[in-house]
């Protein structure tokens, strides 16, 4: 099987290790990983602060760098999520209708592709370490994930999962939320970063790293005992 990498822009430019973690794992689980180095963001920023006509230039780039009918695949619930819900919004009956369509059919978060897609679920990590995980709000509304990152978790050796408290609530990111609520959004991850405490967790595992870097700021200005990171660099670990 034949995929294609999407790395969205703040992967590309603040996370590049989760990236090329990505592209290990895809190998490992013997799949042949294609990149386009042309493409860059699929618009959902654009899109999400209302400037339409924006994303919707930005989304006949991405179209035009994803044209072959196979897996298109992405560490981001939030990136993935917003183009196979969203790019409707833009493109249904339009002269790019049924591109829109083919890739929204091809498009996968990672979690979702190893355990739906292929039932690639052990790949011998070893991560012996104290992590409790965060839903992303993408990932559970937008994307509809459920489980597929915990049954990848319960393969790594090593690893203690705990569940935080309200795991199910956001952690205040929401994109330019966090820009334009400021106050509202910093206590937001100041919550969630406490119930992650409170477990005694080493880690907070997400498949967002939007998620984990908003909630990484507070606890770096905090100087807090907690370490945030993305389920592919656990899943890379000790092999």
């Amino acid at each position: 099987m034949i995929v294609d990498l999407f790395i969205p822009c703040f992967v590309d430019q603040v996370y590049p290790q989760t990236g090329m973690n990505m592209v290990k794992v895809l190998r490992k689980a013997g799949v042949e990983v294609h990149y386009n180095p042309a493409q860059t963001c699929c618009g959902q920023m654009a899109f999400n602060s209302g400037f339409w006509d924006e994303a919707k230039k930005l989304g006949n780039k991405f179209l035009k760098d994803f044209p072959n009918d196979r897996p298109v695949v992405a560490p981001s619930a939030s990136c993935t999520g917003f183009i196979k819900k969203s790019y409707q919004e833009l493109f249904h009956n339009t002269s790019n209708h049924l591109e829109y369509k083919r890739l929204v059919k091809n498009m996968y978060e990672i979690t979702d592709f190893l355990v739906n897609e292929i039932g690639a679920i052990d790949f011998g990590a070893s991560f012996p370490h104290k992590v409790t995980f965060h839903d992303s709000c993408a990932g559970l509304r937008e994307y509809e994930l459920k489980n597929e990152a915990r049954m990848l978790l319960s393969k790594v050796k090593g690893i203690q999962l705990v569940e935080m408290k309200d795991t199910k609530v956001c952690c205040g990111f929401g994109g330019t939320f966090s820009l334009k609520n400021e106050s509202i959004s910093t206590a937001m991850a100041e919550q969630k970063v406490n119930n992650a405490l409170e477990t005694n967790a080493e880690y907070i595992v997400s498949t967002d790293l939007s998620c984990l870097m908003h909630q990484q700021g507070y606890i770096d200005k905090n100087k807090l005992p907690l370490k945030t990171i993305h389920i592919v660099d656990i899943l890379a670990s000790g092999w």
